[in-house]
């Protein structure tokens, strides 16, 4: 049996009202970077610039990104902030030192956005380390994590014209509930943040925690939603229900493959995307040119999404070979560390692509956004 999916969105009902302002900003619809193939830059582009900083969405921007892709979290004091991890781990970020003399919770690398405050989050450096995995990363010592308000607000400087769409996750952990805040606040509060910003009508909000998508478009319609899933989500060793569904079982849909089991799926809770892993994580290989590579996304998956009405924007797509063969199965978009790489195979093919923004207005922008940090 299904779950009853009214009651998750019933809990964020609940918990906006209490955020919300009897005056929202007005918003203005525009077709933006719609009109071009969508090419998500990943944390902002990882593989060029420290993750989910004002940096790598302003690079991010500057190599012609059609959507910038991020992460939420929210803090103890309940803010949203841009960051992918549930804590902040030592292989990306530095104390510096503490928000208050004798604070307690001192040093703060280690522990969950959820036990920290803003403002004890605002003294770790996340731009000074380059991740092992990613060389040609740039760094920029001394970034913060920022709040989606202030990355709305450096991106409205840079994108006076408001273009460029968004692709916003939500980090909630549907095995370790203790870990974030719940799927109420979660869409609470990154609702409140979407109205408060020009962008609100150019947002995709995505999650592996189906919950949270249910609950957005039972709140409010006009969401765009997009179903993250992998290996991990999609199913348990045991064959028992996985937490990440909203409850639903895949094999409790018609198929007759897993493949598009998945579509139907995510099609059953109301989403508008669906966005797959590219590779399966039981792969030996990581290219298809190699002899027993496993993907996650199939052409049967994007067959059976599309029929469905779904667009389909597989993650995190980082090898030449696999961008090719999405774009031989009509993907509608593909998120990837190195979105200038990708930017060009498109183009290359023929795709219309998004304009890459004035440098030089970005980067006067980020200069100036990354000044009130340091000011914090």
């Amino acid at each position: 049996m299904f779950t009853p999916l009214a009651l998750v969105a019933n809990l964020a009902s609940e918990v906006y009202l209490s955020l919300a302002s009897p005056a929202q900003r007005p918003l203005t619809t525009t077709a933006g970077h719609r009109r071009f193939f969508d090419v998500q830059a990943h944390r902002g582009g990882r593989g060029n610039t420290v993750e989910n900083t004002l940096p790598s969405f302003a690079w991010g921007l500057i190599d012609g990104a059609t959507t910038l892709e991020l992460d939420n979290g929210i803090t103890k004091d309940g803010h949203v902030v841009v960051w992918h991890d549930e804590e902040i781990i030592p292989a990306k970020c530095a104390d510096t030192h503490p928000a208050r003399p004798n604070d307690p919770d001192f040093p703060y690398v280690g522990k969950y956005i959820a036990n920290l405050t803003l403002a004890q989050l605002r003294t770790i450096d996340c731009g000074s380390k380059r991740q092992h995995g990613y060389p040609m990363q740039l760094t920029y010592p001394g970034t913060r994590i920022s709040t989606l308000d202030e990355v709305f607000s450096f991106v409205e400087c840079a994108d006076p014209q408001h273009e460029v769409l968004w692709n916003i996750e939500s980090k909630i952990d549907a095995r370790h509930p203790n870990r974030t805040l719940g799927v109420a606040d979660f869409v609470a509060r990154q609702h409140a943040a979407f109205q408060r910003s020009p962008y609100k009508d150019s947002i995709t909000y995505q999650s592996f925690d189906w919950r949270t998508l249910v609950a957005m478009k039972e709140f409010d319609s006009t969401i765009v939603t997009s179903a993250l899933i992998d290996d991990e989500t999609a199913l348990t060793p045991d064959n028992s229900a996985t937490p990440w569904l909203a409850g639903l079982r895949l094999d409790a849909f018609p198929g007759p493959t897993l493949a598009q089991q998945v579509a139907q799926a995510a099609q059953y809770i109301g989403a508008d995307v669906l966005s797959p892993a590219a590779e399966s994580f039981v792969t030996p290989v990581p290219d298809p040119a190699m002899e027993g590579f496993v993907p996650f996304v199939t052409r049967k998956m994007v067959d059976e999404a599309h029929r469905l009405g779904l667009l389909v924007k597989p993650w995190t797509v980082n090898r030449m070979n696999i961008v090719e063969q999405l774009l031989e199965w009509k993907v509608d978009g593909i998120i990837s560390d190195y979105p200038n790489v990708v930017r060009r195979l498109a183009k290359q093919q023929g795709l219309p692509t998004a304009p890459k923004f004035p440098k030089q207005r970005v980067l006067g922008c980020l200069d100036m956004h990354l000044q009130k940090q340091q000011g914090w």
